[in-house]
């Protein structure tokens, strides 16, 4: 018999307007995210074989969820349910997910974070709380007024929640952030708005799911450790194991693994021996996975290797930024120079760049900022690197 998703017989569901009635039906294998509600039905209705958004037919058995489209068009994820349903389990010990939790999802169910909490949710007895679809001060609203104690939620989306204002939200006790890493200015802005909430932080991918899970006690700069049931190693080019503290290719093995990519594009991950690669550096100390970005963004500066997302990390906890982006620039003398595209307050632009020159140094801090207003983002709530250098005007 293959294996599908099962709605606890406590699970209940709630949109934006109020509680729906949950009896799943056998349906299309292609389901429009919104309403979202359907869709959830749909899924637990056909089990297996089925994708929320995207083209082309799914995969006949499991199931599909979508990148984020960072690289380009979403690519077509195929897993089992049983990779995602290993993790309900231990994410049911972990933060007391079960009947009678309220959990709130704020994005549309294409995404594969907004789709994992809510069948995470359904399938441990929880209510669970689709807020996609109305304004950021309404979700705040709405999850006040319901007193919802968890949060699936990126960053992006935190910082609307933020920025909309209105109610406090003293009844959320924990916010799960997928994603990316939230930087300090967002961290203490959230804790003014849920002063209750503890945060747990998650790094993975669509291709692994769960890799590491940060708390409080995690250092500042690293990303966590392994997640429960997770393996990491950190390689050379050659694929040997470096030492602690080394700088390689981190490979990760476990039950959360996909099986691999759907319809025509090949995907860019790469497997071996039940080990996977998303193509992620960084180097593991004492038990805690330290990134340094994507092997695809690195740049030479100089002839020193520079990933762009340590300059953003580092710019992004600076007063006067709210959004970054770095983009490499060709240059004849050092190879690249980096532009920071900043978000922001731009009369704080000076102090940024010493800020930036004291911590980097010379050759990794940017050479100048840009200043935009816009910010161009994908569905997902990232930023779309893509449209931020086809925008960049540097001479």
């Amino acid at each position: 018999m293959k294996a599908r998703f099962r709605l606890h017989p406590a699970a209940r569901l709630f949109d934006g307007v109020g509680e729906v009635v949950v009896f799943p039906v056998a349906g299309a294998a292609v389901l429009a995210d919104r309403p979202g509600a359907a869709a959830l039905i749909g899924a637990f209705g056909r089990g297996c074989g089925f994708r929320i958004g995207g083209d082309g037919e799914p995969a006949t058995e499991g199931f599909e969820t979508l990148t984020s489209g960072s690289s380009g068009k979403p690519r077509r994820i195929w897993r089992s349910v049983e990779s995602w349903a290993a993790s309900f389990a231990v994410n049911a010990g972990l933060f007391g997910i079960g009947p009678g939790c309220r959990v709130a999802v704020l994005g549309r169910l294409s995404h594969s974070l907004a789709l994992y909490g809510a069948l995470e949710g359904l399938s441990l007895g929880a209510e669970v709380h689709l807020l996609d679809g109305i304004r950021p001060d309404r979700q705040r609203q709405e999850m006040a007024a319901r007193g919802v104690e968890v949060v699936y939620a990126t960053p992006a989306q935190l910082r609307l929640l933020i920025e909309a204002g209105g109610a406090g939200l003293p009844s959320l006790r924990l916010v799960l952030v997928g994603g990316s890493k939230l930087d300090a200015v967002l961290r203490r802005a959230l804790a003014a708005m849920a002063p209750a909430a503890a945060v747990r932080e998650f790094y993975g991918a669509a291709e692994a799911s769960f890799i590491t899970l940060a708390g409080e006690a995690t250092p500042i700069a690293s990303v966590g450790a392994a997640y429960p049931g997770v393996e990491i190693a950190v390689r050379s080019a050659g694929g040997d194991d470096v030492p602690e503290c080394t700088l390689g290719e981190v490979w990760v093995r476990s039950a959360y693994l996909f099986h691999g990519y759907a319809g025509d594009d090949p995907g860019s991950a790469r497997c071996c021996d039940g080990w996977l690669s998303v193509g992620e550096m960084g180097y593991l100390a004492g038990g805690e996975l330290y990134l340094a970005g994507r092997a695809g963004r690195m740049v030479t500066v100089a002839d020193q290797n520079v990933f762009p997302e340590e300059i953003e990390a580092s710019l992004a906890g600076l007063t006067g930024v709210a959004r970054v982006a770095v983009v490499p620039v060709a240059d004849g003398l050092r190879g690249h120079v980096l532009v920071a595209v900043c978000q922001g307050d731009a009369a704080q632009e000076a102090a940024i760049l010493r800020a930036a020159r004291a911590e980097l140094g010379p050759l990794k801090a940017p050479k100048i900022l840009i200043w935009r207003q816009d910010w161009p983002e994908l569905s997902s709530g990232k930023t779309d690197l893509a449209a931020i250098a086809r925008g960049l005007s540097w001479r």
